[in-house]
């Protein structure tokens, strides 16, 4: 028999989850099943849900066959860890807004449903109203000529500040700009994408700032956003101010005017959806004269995805590409007002994203020996110097750890020095330094001196908060300066304890390294035993950036198997080389021309992507096994910004290529 009904379940029974309920009652696809709680004895629970059966605990819900779909009612805070417990309990999701705290938690979320084969939305409810067709109707249709300004706020008066509130709380994530802000920053883009005919469209350009208060979240905020079609939005929020709640479109001939467009100009309940057209000194009103219940529309859609097997809501609800980009806009809103929650830091967020304590790090990434090192170390090296935050990084450490990945590539110059604050941070949050095979690099150009190295170790251990590097790396050559200088820099530091594993160069060439073997070997001190060049399938014609040295020629190749030096190989995928298929002459990315192209890896990249799909794999796995597939020790480094990404990469540990394949790969 065909399922015509969604069976929902709802986490977190405040008062938009009995507007929830509401519109369940007045929904085609939906019925509500049973609501959680944590505290079955709530009086409130027989007034606001009468006759629903009530289930003790989150998980316990997440647990009941009888539930197929969940609503996420909860604080912003939980919303990522339930949503991520849903997928992995093979539940659908609509979770409230703002669906994470952050683009990247979303993108996690919808990782784990996209692995879950579930639906997961963002319950937006104005975008499913009918009143929000009818805008983008009279948008596109050129109501008020050429759209060139959009002004939306959302704002009320909370009369006094509450610490303890959710809407102050920074531990609660509390502020205008998650809560309220969300909303006309959703309206503005879904706006700027109609114009073009898009689903939606982001900014090219968002600056924001706010007043907070003494929790360090937003009393009233503001935000301009350019569009790359030229149109510019002015959107504010508040909690501490009642603003003027109106969308405002302006266009060439006129101006559109929708008042609290998120409830429909009604309230959680009905909103006949009241638009304004104000054209020629002229005010004509149009309504869509809506009767049903605001939230049906929503409950409707979501069931209905889920009956046809859909992922993520079409337009102009929020698919998973719109919701991420709304949060990179309140990410970047809150970055310019210097927001960020306490519960994003590290002494607060002890847990996974998902709030369980971090797991044994085995997964599909196998270990190996490495010369030199007394650990065990994962097969590749994790870069990740691209996070700005400790929450969000701290997904991306997390998932490598959890994957089998135990090896983390640092650098005294990367972020700033960001990265190993990051690493710093994360390590102790998690209990992983012993396991851990910390990767660190100093004296890069243009302070590229043996006295610089230990000075900067200093600072990168400090940042790192521990007191050893496993392996270590002079960032770049100085050829002005002997090479018996340099080695004896780091052999004190391995005398001193600071490095404890094999030390190397970082873009040295093969020459440079016999004078500092033979040096260390006619010296009596510790040998170099590694090396950080580029190596790739496809061969780095022109340095990337000045200094670069690749390990990817036949001579440099057969130096490292004669050597038996490690290499930690960097751009080991050749920086999209291997995913940009769309032929040898199109495409705008210079770096790629001038680094990559030539006759010799269009082949290599040809018989990769023949070779893929003889596996049911992608080019760009088959050129990571290349480089795990050498006759000397080679660690790529992959420097993955998703969780998606990451676990992408690591389908090249599916493949096992033969002598054979290695060779025809290079040479056909």
């Amino acid at each position: 028999m065909t399922k015509t009904k969604i069976r929902w379940g709802i986490i977190g029974p405040g008062s938009i989850a009995k507007a929830f309920r509401g519109g369940l009652l007045d929904s085609e696809h939906g019925e509500l099943a049973a609501i959680a709680t944590r505290d079955p004895s709530r009086a409130s629970l027989a007034t606001d849900f009468p006759g629903i059966r009530v289930v003790h605990g989150y998980d316990a819900l997440l647990a009941d066959a009888d539930i197929d779909a969940v609503y996420i009612a909860v604080p912003h805070t939980g919303h990522a860890e339930w949503a991520i417990k849903a997928a992995k309990a093979g539940k659908h999701v609509l979770v409230e807004k703002p669906f994470a705290l952050s683009a990247h938690e979303a993108d996690a979320v919808f990782h784990a449903h996209r692995k879950a084969g579930t639906f997961a939305g963002e319950a937006f409810m104005y975008r499913l109203h009918p009143q929000t067709a009818k805008i983008i109707e009279l948008v596109k249709s050129g109501t008020i000529g050429e759209v060139r300004m959009i002004q939306s706020s959302f704002g009320f008066n909370m009369g006094s500040f509450q610490p303890e509130h959710r809407l102050f709380a920074s531990k609660l994530a509390g502020g205008g700009i998650m809560d309220v802000g969300c909303y006309p920053i959703s309206m503005a883009r879904l706006l700027a994408g109609a114009v073009d005919g898009k689903p939606f469209a982001d900014p090219v350009k968002v600056a924001g700032t706010a007043a907070l208060n003494a929790e360090g979240t937003d009393d009233t905020a503001a935000a301009i956003l350019t569009f790359g079609n030229g149109i510019v939005a002015q959107v504010s929020c508040a909690v501490m101010a009642n603003l003027d709640n109106v969308l405002h479109i302006h266009g060439s001939q006129g101006r559109i005017d929708v008042p609290d467009f998120w409830f429909a100009g009604g309230n959680r309940d009905q909103g006949l959806g009241k638009i304004e057209i104000v054209k020629g000194g002229k005010t004509e009103s149009v309504s869509v004269n809506e009767t049903r219940h605001v939230y049906s529309f929503e409950a409707d859609a979501a069931s209905k995805a889920i009956l046809e097997g859909r992922q993520e809501f079409t337009e102009p609800g929020m698919s998973w590409n719109d919701t991420l980009g709304n949060l990179r806009v309140l990410d970047k809103w809150r970055a310019d007002a210097g927001i960020e929650f306490s519960i994003e830091k590290s002494k607060t967020r002890l847990t996974t994203l998902d709030n369980r304590k971090l797991g044994a790090n085995t997964g599909i990434i196998p270990k190996r020996s490495i010369p030199g090192l007394s650990k065990q170390a994962s097969a590749v090296a994790l870069g990740f110097e691209d996070f700005k935050t400790f929450a969000s990084g701290a997904i991306l450490l997390d998932a490598f750890w959890e994957r089998g990945g135990n090896l983390f590539d640092t650098a005294f110059v990367y972020g700033g020095g960001y990265t190993e604050k990051l690493f710093g941070e994360w390590h102790p949050s998690r209990g992983t330094r012993e396991q851990a095979v910390l990767i660190g690099k100093g004296a890069h150009s243009p302070l590229c001196y043996p006295d610089v190295i230990g000075k900067q170790l200093t600072q990168s251990l400090d940042r790192l908060q521990t007191d050893y590097v496993d392996i270590y790396f002079m960032h770049r050559d100085n050829l002005d300066v002997p090479v018996g200088e340099f080695v004896d820099a780091m052999d004190a530091e391995v005398k001193a304890g600071r490095i404890r594993g094999p030390f190397g160069g970082s873009n040295w060439t093969k020459e440079r390294m016999d004078e500092a073997i033979a040096y260390a070997e006619r010296t009596g001190k510790t040998k170099p035993q590694a090396l950080s060049n580029n190596f790739a399938l496809a061969e780095m014609l022109d340095p990337i950036w000045d200094g670069c040295v690749t390990s990817s020629t036949p001579a440099y190749k057969q130096w490292l198997t004669d050597r038996q030096v490690a290499n930690f190989s960097w751009s080991s995928q050749a920086r999209g080389f291997f995913t940009d298929l769309a032929g040898r002459d199109k495409t705008d990315n210079e770096e790629l021309v001038r680094v990559w192209y030539n006759d010799q890896n269009f082949g290599r990249r040809d018989r990769a992507l023949q070779l893929a799909k003889e596996l049911g794999k992608s080019p760009i796995h088959v050129a990571l096994a290349y480089v795990l597939t050498q006759e000397f020790p080679s660690i790529p480094l992959i420097g993955p910004r998703r969780v998606l990404e990451l676990d992408d990469s690591l389908q090249a540990f599916d493949i096992k290529l033969s002598p054979e394949q290695v060779k025809w790969l290079e040479q056909g």
